[in-house]
């Protein structure tokens, strides 16, 4: 062999030995591993957010007295049931003094007050509380002591308005809402027997 061609081969080979490290080279370049202590750390959301919704401001949740109008009668105050409050001219404000009781309270049972005394539509320095004679604690409004009619039953009535000239729905300051027109004031009453009778005072 002539020492052209013997030279022609060796290069030949040392090329196609070249090409093959340069590919497995590059194979185990691409296939490698991280190294022993490089781990990845997992991504993780956060939770959504759940707080609880708060009421509109002015508008305080389970209030103990609402304002509600009502044809006829304006501006009138109710319980956190949207049922109508009263007045009973034979009570007092200044000192608070609840005196519908026994068959009395039977037809117009004190508004009972909740632990918060809050109010929509009516100033909280208006809303308080006074002792009834049964030791429970009823709601007053600028001093009155407020009552249900057990009449009403259904929230937005008013059957008591008028009753026996005494009784009245709350205005949002405690004072009388009275109709241009008077109302029944000898409506007849249920007394505690359930008997059907007419009082003066309403009971």
């Amino acid at each position: 062999m002539s020492n052209i061609r013997r030279v022609g081969v060796l290069t030949a080979a040392g090329a196609a030995v070249l090409a093959f490290a340069c590919a497995c080279g590059s194979t185990v370049a691409s296939t490698g591993t991280a190294s022993p202590g490089m781990t990845s750390s997992p991504t993780t959301q956060a939770p959504a957010s759940t707080a609880p919704a708060t009421p509109p401001p002015g508008m305080p949740a389970d209030a103990a007295v609402k304002v509600t109008t009502v044809s006829g009668l304006g501006q009138i105050v109710t319980d956190s049931n949207g049922f109508t409050l009263y007045r009973f001219d034979q009570d007092s404000a200044h000192p608070s003094k609840a005196t519908c009781t026994g068959s009395c309270a039977t037809l117009w049972p004190g508004a009972a007050a909740p632990g918060q005394l809050t109010g929509n539509g009516v100033s909280p320095s208006l809303i308080g509380t006074v002792t009834g004679a049964d030791g429970t604690k009823q709601l007053t409004l600028n001093g009155w002591p407020l009552y249900r009619y057990a009449p009403d039953t259904k929230a937005g009535q008013v059957n008591g308005e008028g009753v026996g000239g005494t009784w009245w729905a709350v205005t949002p300051t405690g004072g009388e809402a009275k109709p241009a027109t008077p109302t029944h004031p000898n409506a007849p009453n249920m007394s505690s027997n359930g008997d059907t009778t007419i009082g003066g005072n309403g009971y």
